[in-house]
């Protein structure tokens, strides 16, 4: 990576925003990964310079949330880890409209709407994501997906320049949209709520929340559900069906808890859960002819 390079993305972003060789393990809910070459984490207004400087200088670049569903591998990510930061400005209320900035976590979103006496986001209230992320990835909990209350996402193309897509543009399905295969990047995100009572809606996130803990191992790094859902079948009940319940390699775990999830037990590394990963989906396939394909993301070098 040329010195140039760096000393212009450090101008345009701020010194203080630009780290060399930056752990991804200490952006990511798994808690592993080798180094970024660079991550910057640039402010929504200096973000289309970032991207077209990369371009110019034909840097690769990768766009980072809240780095609650990936797993970077053990070698780390070379070129430029872009990574989302939105702060509490970029929240906006305009009557059953909330407008959010791409790296705004969910949580924070919903409690804003909640707020505001604003239904319809509750399911998301305990999703670690950020709501960027949720876009790209469509995500969803009991029942609610993100396909069912936005309005419309803007974002940037390959080449820096912004467009508002609708939700029929954004093209949601399960875990997917056309982020990804065109190559853009979102920048915020318009939902389209509804009036509610304040009371109902908390207790709603209440109860949501107390079963995520109930039910889910959150008292270990991991990055939410493992495997995507496979037609007609339940990916956890498969796992614990195939006897994989607590099935443990190197530091990473089968969860106990909830057998959906991979966790980081002990001090796993990367290349731990990797063969965790591939081991749980082989037997499933062994045992019950079915293809568990992860949810995860897997990126970097392993």
């Amino acid at each position: 990576m040329e010195q140039q390079f760096l000393e212009e993305l450090q101008h345009i972003a701020g010194t203080d925003k630009v780290h060399q060789m930056e752990p991804m393990s200490r952006h990511t809910t798994f808690r592993v990964g080798g180094p970024a070459d660079v991550l910057v984490q640039p402010d929504y207004k200096t973000l289309p310079d970032i991207i077209r400087h990369c371009r110019k200088y034909g840097e690769n670049y990768f766009i980072v949330g809240n780095g609650s569903n990936l797993l970077v591998g053990d070698g780390g990510i070379r070129g430029v880890v872009i990574e989302m930061v939105t702060d509490q400005q970029s929240l906006i209320v305009s009557g059953d409209r909330v407008t959010a900035g791409a790296g705004m976590l969910l949580s924070k979103v919903a409690n804003f709407a909640a707020d505001h006496e604003l239904t319809g986001m509750e399911f998301a209230s305990g999703i670690p994501g950020s709501i960027g992320g949720a876009v790209v990835m469509n995500a969803g909990a009991y029942g609610g997906e993100m396909k069912d209350i936005i309005e419309s996402a803007t974002v940037l193309d390959a080449a820096g320049c912004e467009k508002i897509l609708s939700l029929e543009e954004l093209e949601l399905g399960y875990r997917k949209s056309c982020i990804i295969k065109n190559n853009y990047v979102v920048t915020s995100v318009t939902l389209k709520l509804s009036q509610g009572n304040p009371e109902a809606i908390r207790d709603r996130m209440k109860e949501l929340n107390e079963q995520r803990r109930a039910k889910q191992p959150l008292e270990y790094p991991s990055a939410g559900s493992t495997f995507k859902r496979p037609e007609g079948y339940f990916a956890g009940k498969l796992i614990m069906d195939a006897g994989l319940r607590g099935y443990r390699l190197g530091g990473a775990q089968v969860s106990e808890k909830h057998c959906g999830f991979v966790i980081n037990r002990e001090q796993a590394t990367a290349e731990d859960i990797h063969q965790l990963i591939e081991h749980v989906s082989a037997e499933v396939h062994r045992q019950f002819g079915v293809k568990l394909e992860p949810e995860v993301k897997m990126v970097g070098e392993r």
